[in-house]
């Protein structure tokens, strides 16, 4: 089976991503490493901590728990190898505009996983764009 590099980032749904980034940037000290207006990352010590918005009423949605995403070198291989052993995705595999390469499945608690590899020239690329705008009033 390939293998997992690295936990590259855990994500939190909230319900007021304003309000939660500057909790996070202000009362823990995290860096912000940039801001979109339905995504804000910070640094922690190597793993990215993500915020995102809760879906509005109405809106189809994943389960809400925190997610954990794992970084892969070959996420195709990694997704068919999970398949193999009938584990159930909540997401198939797809890219996602910021440059990754994704799918997303529990745990047999429920517990929200992710594998991802990313395509770090779109990613850097899009990130640099995102803390442009971090900067802009919104």
């Amino acid at each position: 089976m390939d293998t997992i590099k690295t936990v590259w980032c855990i994500t939190f749904h909230v319900s007021d991503l304003k309000r939660a980034a500057k909790f996070y940037e202000e009362v823990l000290g995290l860096e912000k490493k940039y801001e979109f207006s339905s995504y804000v990352g910070f640094e922690c010590g190597g793993v990215e901590i993500g915020l995102i918005p809760k879906p509005r009423e109405g809106e189809q949605a994943a389960p809400l728990s925190p997610s954990m995403e794992f970084l892969v070198d070959d996420v195709e291989k990694f997704y068919r190898e999970l398949k193999n052993k009938n584990v159930k995705f909540v997401k198939e595999l797809h890219e996602e505009p910021w440059g990754g390469k994704q799918a997303t499945f529990t745990d047999p608690d429920g517990n929200i996983l992710e594998i991802v590899q990313i395509n770090w020239g779109k990613y850097f690329s899009v990130s640099t764009e995102g803390a442009k705008k971090k900067r802009e009033p919104t």
